[in-house]
């Protein structure tokens, strides 16, 4: 969770598509900021499992997929309507292409397909083709589909001490002139990199849709403004009436009541402190001599400073839940009290926006 936090306030994303979840039905995920639609593995394990995050100043809406597949999809509205899939296939699993044909046609178009497929294929820069490979290639050829992927690597395998692409990004050819693809060198306690989408039409799109404050609205200096005559009804066609009225009552929404500040809001980590910021800074060093020289001597060092920094990070949000515990006593007022007791126990009300 905090690698994770910590990727959401360097990239601000709109939307977060997540593979290998490890989550059962009962397990609680929410973030502030952020709708979580999961979909965890199917025989209720804590293996496989996808999720995505959507920002709460994206209109969102969940879509309904008849699939065997681990996947999950959701329409987002940014300039206009996208479909988001985020997928996982696990390796040494028998793919049907006929169901991976139906995902397909589940999908509205414009989609983006993001996952990790464990698919080998020259075509995304892989040393050889697998049988996944072939499949996916099929899949591109007959749905006339777009890879995203460039050259980058996108996974390290401890065991073997190599890099793979394995985990794509497809999409249907009307994105493909938008989107741009990168890779986070840093794999942020995974054995993935994070790939980063952009859509160069809208890089802020968090900042695009706000709230009204209707608890504090003037509603008198709204009434007054909002003045709707009766020509505006009865001279004009169905369609100008409509806009006229439309306009006029975001206009006097504008002038008495006040919207939320649409800045990003960044994830807190209140247990982050200068000696977690130095542990960590010393494990990514490691990684990057590591990648660059991939010796048995860098990887025990990386080993040992991925080791030493989590030590120091579950002390420290330790000692932070003892202090924050022990804030709870007698002396403290029973607004403050529930305060404290709804955030220790992950209680919040993010509201995302439907779409209608």
């Amino acid at each position: 969770m905090s690698d994770l936090k910590d990727i959401l306030n360097s990239y601000q994303p709109a939307c977060v598509a997540l593979q290998e979840t490890h989550l059962k039905p009962e397990h609680s995920f929410r973030l502030h900021g952020y709708t979580v639609f999961r979909k965890d593995h199917p025989a209720n394990r804590t293996s496989g499992g996808v999720a995505l995050l959507i920002s709460n100043n994206i209109p969102s809406s969940l879509l309904t997929l008849n699939t065997p597949f681990q996947a999950i999809a959701a329409q987002i509205f940014t300039h206009k309507l996208i479909t988001v899939c985020s997928l996982y296939l696990p390796p040494n699993t028998q793919i049907d292409q006929t169901n991976l044909n139906n995902l397909m046609l589940q999908l509205p178009e414009p989609f983006a397909i993001l996952g990790d497929l464990n698919g080998h294929s020259q075509i995304w820069s892989s040393d050889d083709t697998n049988s996944r490979g072939r499949q996916i290639e099929k899949l591109l050829h007959d749905h006339n589909l777009c890879l995203l992927n460039t050259d980058e690597i996108t996974h390290y395998h401890t065991p073997t001490r190599t890099f793979h692409s394995i985990d794509l990004a497809i999409c249907s050819p009307s994105l493909l002139p938008f989107f741009s693809l990168q890779t986070d060198p840093d794999l942020h306690n995974s054995d993935h990199f994070p790939i980063i989408l952009t859509d160069n039409r809208h890089l802020h799109l968090h900042t695009v849709f706000s709230r009204f404050k209707y608890d504090l609205a003037n509603w008198t200096k709204f009434t007054s403004t909002a003045c709707i005559i009766k020509t505006m009804v009865c001279d004009n066609p169905i369609d100008i009436t409509g806009n006229q009225i439309t306009e006029t009552l975001i206009a006097a929404a504008e002038n008495s009541i006040p919207k939320t500040k649409n800045n990003f809001r960044r994830q807190r980590k209140v247990w982050w402190n200068s000696d977690c910021r130095e542990a960590y800074k010393n494990q990514r060093k490691a990684w990057g001599r590591f990648r660059r020289y991939p010796t048995s001597a860098n990887l025990i060092l990386y080993k040992q400073a991925k080791a030493y920094s989590r030590r120091i990070q579950r002390r420290s949000q330790r000692e932070s839940w003892e202090r924050y515990v022990s804030s709870l006593n007698s002396t403290i007022s029973s607004k403050k009290l529930w305060e404290k007791v709804k955030k220790a126990s992950g209680i919040f009300t993010d509201r995302n926006i439907n779409i209608l």
